[in-house]
């Protein structure tokens, strides 16, 4: 018989009581957790995104989430009637202004009121990142957006309005004519001139009720705090070439080069391929409106058109 003992296998660790209870608990916690929150996370899956760009109209804005969330036509509108956006007192419950143009998310549960929320308070949070409080700079900046050719000539376009403004001179703004008239076109007429609304600035003096358009962070900047400058008139000859002066006889001049210049092209145009695009002659209306780069930009100020620039402010 060996006299070598054969040891004896030991028994591994073993839970005690208080360790399953543990466990027990921590997959409790999880499932409750897993409850609670697995839902929200598959409701905020983001299913898209819209895109404001800078200078669109409450109305263009609307019908593109009518579109992105696949409602009827006139479902964004309504809701923006009635879902009591967070908007100040002056707007009187229009939001046009205040849907800041900004990439939104969409999300399986985004209805247009929500959305419209999202975008009212995107607004008011860079409003007071910027110190920004009256709805006047709102009006003004969604003028300077419509009518600037480049964000460089913001603030000299809204020193343009205060002056003018100062003075008690009409704006005289294509712009706001456009609005009125629900359109976006590169010809003002002198039959619009004499469109009877708020929003003729030719024909009222002042700033118009409301915003034109949903101002971008650079218009609203160069509302609010414009260059110093005694501009009273402006002209963008060519893209990118914008003349501001206080000078009547300069701007006039200014107006008779953008004249030309737009003579030339249409001349050029019509030779190569046709009639030529919309523009001005010496005997006809120039570009203006929010979407024309080359808007005069001033009527003999600010805003209307080359021949009606002559009558002054």
């Amino acid at each position: 018989m060996s006299d070598v003992q054969h040891a004896g296998r030991r028994p591994g660790p073993r839970f005690s009581r208080v360790g399953w209870l543990v466990l027990v608990a921590v997959l409790c916690v999880v499932v409750v957790l897993a409850v609670l929150f697995v839902p929200r996370l598959l409701r905020e899956r983001q299913y898209g995104q819209l895109t404001v760009p800078e200078g669109q109209r409450a109305s263009q804005i609307y019908a593109a989430v009518d579109q992105a969330l696949k409602v009827p036509e006139g479902t964004t509108a309504q809701a923006a009637r009635t879902a009591h956006l967070d908007l100040p007192a002056e707007a009187k419950g229009n939001p046009e202004g205040y849907l800041f143009p900004a990439t939104y998310p969409l999300r399986k549960d985004t209805t247009p009121a929500s959305l419209l929320s999202y975008m009212v308070k995107t607004a008011d949070q860079r409003l007071t990142a910027d110190r920004i409080t009256s709805y006047r700079t709102v009006v003004i900046a969604s003028i300077v957006q419509a009518e600037a050719d480049r964000p460089a000539d913001m603030g000299k376009v809204a020193r343009v309005i205060d002056n003018r403004l100062a003075k008690n001179m009409p704006l005289q703004m294509d712009s706001t004519i456009n609005y009125a008239l629900g359109r976006s076109t590169l010809r003002t007429s002198h039959a619009d001139i004499r469109t009877n609304s708020p929003y003729n600035t030719y024909k009222f003096e002042g700033l118009p009720p409301t915003p034109i358009d949903n101002p971008g962070a650079d218009a609203l900047k160069a509302a609010a705090a414009p260059p110093a400058g005694d501009w009273l008139y402006f002209v963008t000859v060519k893209p990118g070439d914008t003349r501001f002066t206080a000078d009547y006889q300069e701007h006039q001049r200014n107006v008779r080069e953008f004249n030309d210049a737009q003579k030339n092209s249409a001349s050029g145009a019509a030779t190569s391929s046709g009639p030529a695009p919309g523009g001005s002659t010496s005997g006809g209306p120039a570009p203006g409106g929010p979407t024309s780069s080359a808007s005069v930009s001033g009527g003999s100020a600010a805003g209307g058109s080359a021949n009606s620039a002559a009558t002054g402010g």
